[in-house]
């Protein structure tokens, strides 16, 4: 007996052929939306804990409303990214697994996403009171959005743009919660940053698969970038060193110019991981490597005994 009352059907809910479900999609968003890179936004943290600050309630309610609204942001501009991106991640061997560009995740869902995401993040501010945060998140996706779609094909402004980034982090940290910004602190974020993208963009270099086609690559040479880390690093330690001798008085003075070593000491480990093309994703050295989490921990450990001990 044949006729189309004989045929199998689907069963009821179940996915088109060739449709992911909802379960491998929401999965896909949550991978465009990055979460492993939130650990860059941690930088918020800095000017509370160096003003000793962070242990009161408002300034920890502060911090955290911080760091959560710059997630948000952060993951509406990476979702963005992925479907700017899309063309060129297909061709390529690694990011074309990416969920946007293989298809996993539809272009429209992850532009629609990423715009409700970037739009909730300074609004959430202004909802809390913090305009002045909300201006900051503002210049953030200012400029991560010019850089998704126009600064990150500029020589030079790539890196400046994404350093940037970095600092209006911090920034955003000390002005949400009241805290003064001093011009020390400042000038070592802003140059950290500035050491950190160079190092990233010449492990890119050395290591072509890394750099996933990134046009800026081909007009760097491997001198010149480490050029720009070597004079980003030391201009940074001099700034520090500076500050740790001129802010503190008695026991804590010891303690921040001992920090001044193990400084040293992470940004020579760093730049050995960048000489052997290892470099290219900062964010996974500071959670795999160990020798550099030792330093980064000694450095932390002395910073914040001295800040409470002044």
């Amino acid at each position: 007996m044949s006729g189309p009352a004989c045929r199998p059907h689907p069963e009821r809910g179940a996915p088109a052929a060739g449709r992911p479900g909802p379960l491998p999609v929401a999965r896909g968003v949550l991978l465009s939306a990055r979460p492993r890179q939130w650990t860059k936004n941690l930088l918020v943290v800095a000017a509370p804990a160096l003003a000793g600050e962070l242990a009161s309630p408002p300034v920890a309610v502060g911090t955290l409303l911080t760091f959560a609204l710059f997630c948000v942001a952060a993951s509406g501009t990476y979702l963005l990214n992925d479907v700017a991106d899309a063309a060129a991640d297909r061709a390529h061997a690694r990011k074309r697994h990416r969920p946007v560009a293989s298809g996993l995740v539809p272009a429209p869902l992850a532009a629609g996403l990423g715009t409700l995401l970037a739009a909730a993040a300074p609004l959430g501010a202004l909802a809390a009171g913090q305009w002045r945060l909300a201006l900051v998140l503002a210049g953030y996706l200012v400029l991560s959005l010019g850089y998704t779609y126009r600064l990150k094909h500029v020589p030079g402004c790539d890196i400046a743009a994404v350093a940037g980034c970095h600092a209006l982090r911090a920034l955003a940290g000390g002005l949400a919660t009241g805290l003064p910004i001093t011009g020390w602190f400042l000038l070592v974020v802003c140059l950290g940053a500035l050491l950190v993208v160079a190092g990233k963009r010449e492990a890119e270099l050395r290591n072509p698969d890394a750099g996933g086609g990134r046009v800026t690559l081909a007009h760097y040479t491997t001198g010149f970038l480490a050029r720009v880390r070597a004079t980003a690093a030391a201009a940074m330690i001099v700034t520090y060193g500076l500050w740790a001798l001129e802010t503190r008085t008695g026991p804590a003075l010891a303690l921040t110019a001992a920090s001044v070593v193990p400084l040293v000491t992470a940004v020579l480990r760093l730049h050995l991981l960048v000489e052997r093309g290892i470099g290219e994703e900062p964010e996974e050295l500071v959670l795999r490597d160990r020798p550099l989490q030792l330093c980064l921990a000694a450095l932390l450990a002395l910073v914040l005994l001295g800040v409470h001990l002044d």
